[in-house]
């Protein structure tokens, strides 16, 4: 896959994984949302790592520059 994420988007994704997660692990949020906030911020890091977001290919956005 060609990489369609920039670093500014890789960021903003790293930051919102890791507050879904503070706030699961916290309490803030439980039970089926704590679940869904701890599948979302995984989605969030592995799609950081990789540089691929997979929604973004079907419309051919890219925030690389």
């Amino acid at each position: 896959m060609t990489k369609n994420m920039g670093s500014l988007d890789k960021t903003v994704r790293l930051i919102a994984a890791v507050v879904l997660i503070a706030l699961a692990a916290t309490g803030t949020i439980g039970g089926v949302f704590a679940i869904a906030a701890y599948v979302v911020a995984a989605i969030f890091v592995v799609t950081s790592m990789v540089s691929v977001c997979p929604a973004y290919l079907p419309f051919g956005i890219s925030t690389r520059k």
